[in-house]
């Protein structure tokens, strides 16, 4: 068992070379107040001056002392019998690498530099530790860290929250819970009231880690005895309660050595407490720490053991992931460009290694701009959007000229729905833009998930980026070309004898057929009950002069017969049309009145009413009344946009997602990699590409420095044999 507490200084040793503090090693760390007579407690165990004594806060730095046992046959091996040194006893600081020391005035004047150089020299304290070995047959196996001494109020100039500092710190150490804490009290202060009692209790509430020590037990008020406190009356701890006496700073400054100190700590032990004189005092102080941890080390070296095999596991696998140094630069090259293209490609493809959980990514964000953003967007595009009746009448009348109409011309329709067609362009283009920026992103993707490798030589990283930017920024003008040249193809033809065109348009004739049979006869039952005449027959066959009275009323925005109001807006109606039929519903007028209604009206082209058809001084007002053939001519216009605007949108819908994998995704795919080999695989730029960034460089020593102390730690461990265990 006592080869257990070499070993763990070898861990201690091991770490401390790469400065690290992922393995929790035991350890007994020390807690006190101010002045508690910490820093005596260890100077006994070590039986030497060595650490800084003082007024007010000395210790202002952790100090981790690792104390060897060495036999006189090792004394002048370990002590370095090549360079001629020859000491019983001696001290090794990590800081100053292999310097020894055989002076501890020395040491203590080391500490004191060391102190002030990290920690300055006011009363600041730091949280890096300082590293002492001290190598003497006369102690036993320990390893202990001296902590600065707590205090409530600063003084001089401390920071004001000099209290959190130190509690903080304490707590860093002893709540590790492979260490051993060493609770320090002064007897001349009441226990109750020990600040090391109560911080132990916060970091280990069981108190199955604890020990007390009890110092200054020859400066209790005279007849007072610390009896009770030792029994473990006043406050039990699990571990025991030892009390010591220390030198006083008189001793200190006489010169009295640690050896008399502790000859006369014996005596004063066997006079005032005899009953407890043997398990009290330095020396069974140190045997009983030396035994509580060795116990805990055995406790806690299963788990320690696992824990660096798995750490290690870690290590090797973060290293691998940095890659080994660049041995041949050529083949490097064109395997990180090459397994770049192939992640892209496989990331469109949805084929990648690393598929994104938490987004779509990829070639499924570009089927969901194809078939739901570019779908839905196309869908709520209305075809009689930006269109009301009053722009339907202009465009027919505009495209009639100055002769009167007998039926909608065709130019009207073409121009109208060219104009809604048109609208298809503008969600197009933006399809494009956003697959141009998927493509963008894919780039970032394979950079961070796909090849870990990029990220060690950024010029390479930012050279293919820029690469491939410029790729896609080639390709995104050729593809608005080829949506802009979709869109104008379907504006160059209008194709009235599309087979769903013409289906729609007999279906709208057949409808137009029945609505007028059916005003028919309802005009004809309205009528006859007021007039018997037979003048109504001439209502079903009108004259053919009533369709110039009717093109010249709607010309003067006068009212010919029964009127429709027709708000602004777009009629609600069947969406197919045909141009048969207008000629059969322009010659019956079944709206209009009998002939003799109209008597006072002048002939339709009657010079005297010049004036009043002056239409180019009139103001289309934006609501009022329709006639009826107004009505049915924007009615049929309306369902012929209708109908052939369904039959374009549903066109660009599938060709432009074609398109767009064409002459952009595909192409990509297709010519990434030649297009990488082409401008990076050069010989002259291999080097300037391939540097390793420093950070990355720095980063794979650390991670090897790490794994070698992990193996060697391990190797340590494995030495242990199971006889020491116990």
């Amino acid at each position: 068992m006592e080869a257990l507490i070499p070993v763990i200084n070898k861990l201690q040793e091991v770490f401390n070379t790469v400065g690290a503090d992922i393995i929790q090693l035991p350890q007994i760390v020390v807690v006190g107040t101010q002045s508690s007579g910490k820093s005596s407690v260890l100077e006994s165990l070590v039986g030497k001056d060595l650490l800084p004594r003082g007024t007010g806060i000395v210790t202002r730095r952790p100090l981790i002392l690792q104390l060897v046992n060495v036999s006189p046959e090792e004394q002048r091996k370990g002590a370095g019998d090549d360079d001629g040194i020859d000491a019983e006893e001696w001290g090794k600081f990590l800081h100053t690498k292999h310097k020894i020391y055989t002076d501890f005035d020395e040491i203590r004047q080391e500490i004191e530099n060391e102190t002030e150089r990290v920690s300055g020299g006011n009363k600041g304290i730091s949280v890096e530790p300082i590293h002492l070995r001290i190598f003497s047959p006369h102690v036993v196996n320990l390893t202990l860290v001296d902590l600065p001494g707590m205090t409530k109020v600063p003084v001089g100039d401390q920071p004001r929250d000099i209290e959190v500092q130190i509690k903080d710190l304490i707590l860093r150490y002893i709540s590790n819970p492979n260490s051993i804490i060493l609770s320090v009290t002064a007897a001349n202060t009441d226990m109750a009231t020990s600040e090391s009692l109560k911080i132990a209790r916060e970091a280990d509430p069981e108190g199955r880690r604890t020990l007390a020590v009890i110092t200054k037990l020859d400066l209790m008020d005279a007849g007072t005895d610390a009896m009770d406190v030792l029994m473990g009356r006043v406050i039990p701890v699990k571990l025991g309660i030892i009390g010591i006496v220390s030198r006083s700073q008189l001793d200190i400054n006489n010169k009295k050595t640690v050896a008399d100190a502790l000859k006369d700590e014996h005596a004063f032990l066997q006079k005032k407490y005899p009953s407890l004189a043997n398990r009290n005092g330095t020396k069974y102080l140190a045997k009983t720490l030396n035994r509580l941890l060795m116990h805990h080390i055995r406790d806690c070296l299963p788990e320690l053991k696992t824990r660096i095999n798995v750490l290690a596991a870690q290590y090797q696998s973060l290293l691998n992931s940095y890659g080994e140094p660049v041995g041949d630069k050529s083949a490097t090259l064109l395997q990180l460009i090459t397994k770049f293209a192939a992640e892209y490609c496989h990331t469109i493809e949805g084929t990648a290694k690393y598929i994104e959980t938490s987004e779509l990514c990829g070639g499924a964000r570009i089927c969901y701009i194809f078939h739901e953003t570019f779908g839905r967007t196309l869908e709520s595009v209305d075809a009689l959007g930006g269109l009301n009746t009053i722009d339907i009448l202009t465009a027919i009348r505009n495209a009639t000229g100055p002769r009167p109409a007998l039926f909608v011309p065709e130019i009207s329709f073409e121009l109208l729905v060219k104009r809604q067609i048109k609208r298809l362009e503008e969600p197009s283009l933006r399809c494009v833009e956003l697959v141009h920026e998927e493509m963008q992103r894919i780039i970032q993707h394979c950079s961070t998930y796909s090849t870990q490798e990029l990220l060690r030589f950024p010029k390479l990283h930012d050279a293919i980026v820029e690469v491939v930017t410029s790729l896609l920024r080639r390709r995104l003008p050729v593809t608005n070309d080829m949506v802009h040249n979709l869109v104008a193809i379907e504006l160059a033809y209008i194709n009235t004898k599309h087979p769903d065109f013409a289906d729609a348009c007999g279906v709208l004739n057949s409808n137009i057929e029945e609505q007028r049979r059916n005003r028919l006869a309802r005009e004809l039952g309205s009528g006859l009950p007021r007039d018997k005449s037979s003048k109504a027959p001439s209502t079903v066959s009108a004259p053919p002069q009533e369709t110039s009275t009717i093109a010249s009323a709607e010309f003067e925005g006068k009212v010919s017969g029964k009127e429709v109001q027709i708000q602004n807006g777009n009629p609600d109606g069947v969406t197919t049309g045909n141009w048969r039929g207008m000629l059969k519903t322009s010659t019956a007028k079944p709206e209009e009145g009998p002939s003799e209604e109209k008597p006072k009206h002048p002939a339709p082209g009657s010079p005297h009413r010049g004036p009043s058809v002056n239409f180019l001084d009139v103001r289309v007002p934006v609501s009022r009344k329709l006639s009826a053939r107004e009505q049915r001519d924007c009615e049929v216009i309306e369902r012929l946009i209708k109908s052939y605007f369904l039959i374009v949108r549903k066109n660009i819908q599938d060709s432009v997602p074609k398109a767009v994998m064409n002459f952009l995704v595909n192409y990509v795919k297709d010519n990434l990699q030649s297009e990488l080999v082409g401008q990076l695989y050069k010989s002259m730029l291999l080097e300037d590409l391939l540097t390793e960034s420093e950070d990355m460089a720095q980063r794979r020593k650390e991670a090897a420095d790490m794994l070698k102390a992990l193996q060697r730690a391990s190797q340590v461990i494995a030495e242990i044999r199971e006889t020491h265990l116990w």
